[in-house]
């Protein structure tokens, strides 16, 4: 019996959920649904990429639809669904609106694919991700955030950038809140090469390097005035979905449920962990120390904080 193609549901068809689509097909991934209320915008994003596949020569099918049938038995769902932030506005600002939004989606796309693993990117995210797990009622390991898979591929491109390499040598990791002012890059682990980076660069530099990468989000929305960042977010995305359908057993820094690691419960953090075929199959708690680790617990109370709004 020939086996189906995976297929995976993307709810939001904006920039990031239509870059995601992008990156899915070109990688030859899966079958993709592109979901939003907007009448014939998903339809017409879905049937230009389509447009392309003689060119690309990917064989996979593109669906655009304004509802949730066509997202029947998908193997991942990703909710991009929300309210975009616009320059001056961080992503606290958005939990109310996005609260309802990812409660309505959440329960439109698990009735549909109860099997499938959830990845949440609509912000703010940590906060978000923890309401689709309660909602969905999903194991915590089938439901995850994306998170540092974002942060730390900006870490690293301005660390390949500042030290004149390849960002293929470069090795960062962003942990903590997916927050401007909860992440926490941690520069004592990042390398270049196997060369820690404090024996590359002057402290200093680093310290810009770590500024810049949590005001990364932000620097795009000032630059795009009427936008925010979509193709790192959507490649990010892929990264994800790629090693949940190819069980590839990733290390990525993502959001994920904690049980009791660094210390907290009951929680969804951004932590390094290994995300294959069974969604989050691993968390590894690393040694946090000084600023680092106050960083850290200063995000987790700010998620928390975040979360008790919801009253769930």
């Amino acid at each position: 019996m020939r086996r189906r193609r995976a297929k995976v549901t993307i709810v939001g068809a904006g920039n990031v959920g239509h870059s995601a689509a992008q990156w899915i097909v070109s990688r030859r991934l899966a079958d993709v649904v592109l979901v939003d209320v907007i009448e014939g915008m998903p339809q017409g994003k879905a049937l230009d990429l389509s447009e392309a596949a003689p060119i690309e020569g990917f064989d996979l099918r593109v669906t655009g639809t304004n509802g949730y049938d066509e997202t029947a038995d998908s193997d991942v769902v990703v909710i991009v669904a929300g309210v975009a932030r616009k320059p001056g506005m961080s992503r606290e600002d958005l939990l109310t609106v996005n609260a309802g939004i990812v409660k309505g989606v959440t329960q439109e796309v698990t009735k549909r694919s109860p099997h499938a693993c959830l990845i949440v990117v609509t912000n703010p995210l940590d906060v978000m991700v923890y309401l689709a797990y309660k909602v969905s009622g999903f194991p915590p390991e089938q439901v995850v955030g994306q998170s540092g898979a974002l942060d730390s591929t900006r870490f690293r491109a301005f660390i390949a950038e500042a030290v004149g390499v390849s960002v293929q040598d470069v090795s960062a990791m962003v942990i903590g809140a997916h927050s401007d002012t909860h992440m926490v890059p941690l520069a004592s682990l990042a390398t270049v090469g196997g060369i820690p980076l404090r024996q590359l660069l002057p402290p200093e530099r680093i310290a810009r390097l770590v500024e810049r990468t949590r005001l990364g989000g932000a620097e795009i929305v000032n630059l795009l005035k009427t936008g925010s960042a979509f193709f790192a977010p959507g490649a990010a995305i892929t990264q994800m979905i790629e090693a949940i359908l190819l069980d590839r057993k990733r290390v990525l820094p993502l959001s994920a449920y904690l049980t009791g690691q660094y210390g907290v419960r009951d929680l969804y953090v951004g932590v390094p962990a290994v995300l294959g075929a069974g969604g989050v199959e691993r968390i590894f708690e690393i040694p946090l120390e000084g600023e680092e680790r106050a960083a850290f617990d200063r995000a987790v109370a700010n998620i928390r904080e975040n979360v008790a709004l919801l009253k769930l």
